[in-house]
């Protein structure tokens, strides 16, 4: 079984130095007690004509996963490998249970097949939309009310609070910039009696962070608007450093344990 989803995500911001700020914060709160996220690599790229940024990271995710599967899996199995190319504005993550491709389009999130599937594969794709603004869309243990698009403004751009009608509102500005990432997620899982619990759990999991993330990345624009590249490179490098020392040193921080 092959069970495949499109998650599609509008946001109102300059996306790539955003994305970048926002994925190393957002490892800090998931790290600590003997978990969380260990970097291997970070460093440039060119292969083929394409630039970008490959990152090697270990996700230590035993008290991430659901009871069933740690009595299951070796420890080992809880240590997910996740290999990046980050080749702006299309960036590909593999490891040994998911398959996350990612287009970033400056459109409001209207195209269709933006990966290319073949029509038979392109009929199996279930489409979601995530909404930034909507706060039903988010699991109640996961709310917090700075981190809400419809409640937060930015002091340094103006923008927000979202309404009901943002979208809309935004598709007829040309002053605002915006963008939608096209996550197609593959999740395959081949233990007999469990795939299909596994397959569904995984991609519940990926809806969930990607709608927590592309909130937090909106609400924390005022933190990143001024930022460069070359700023991003040396705090991603500090924030290598701090996640190997929280992830032996401190107690458990942020890591609770999911639903299955």
């Amino acid at each position: 079984m092959l069970l495949l989803k499109m998650y599609r995500c509008v946001c109102v911001l300059q996306y790539q130095v955003g994305q970048l700020y926002s994925v190393a914060e957002a490892s800090k709160n998931e790290t600590g007690g003997g978990e969380g996220v260990e970097v291997l690599k970070n460093e440039p790229y060119e292969k083929d004509g394409e630039k970008g940024q490959y990152t090697h990271k270990i996700y230590h995710l035993q008290s991430k996963v659901p009871p069933f599967v740690r009595m299951l899996a070796p420890a080992s199995a809880l240590n997910i490998h996740e290999k990046a190319w980050n080749a702006y504005p299309y960036c590909r993550t593999k490891n040994f249970l998911i398959k996350i491709e990612t287009w970033h389009k400056p459109d409001m999130g209207h195209q269709e097949n933006v990966h290319g599937l073949d029509s038979e594969t392109w009929k199996k794709v279930d489409v979601v939309y995530i909404d930034i603004a909507d706060k039903s869309q988010v699991e109640q243990k996961d709310y917090k009310p700075d981190e809400d698009p419809a409640k937060y403004k930015s002091v340094k751009t103006g923008r927000g609070p979202l309404g009901a009608d943002w979208k809309k509102e935004l598709s007829k500005r040309k002053d605002c910039p915006h963008m939608c990432a096209y996550k197609l997620v593959t999740v395959k899982f081949k233990w007999w009696g469990l795939q299909n619990k596994v397959e569904n759990f995984i991609q519940k999991q990926e809806k969930r962070l990607f709608t927590n993330f592309h909130r937090q990345l909106f609400c924390w624009i005022d933190n990143w608007i001024e930022l460069t590249m070359e700023d991003i490179r040396r705090m991603e490098e500090q924030t290598r450093k701090e996640l190997d020392e929280m992830r032996v040193k401190d107690p458990v921080k942020g890591m609770v344990a999911l639903d299955d």
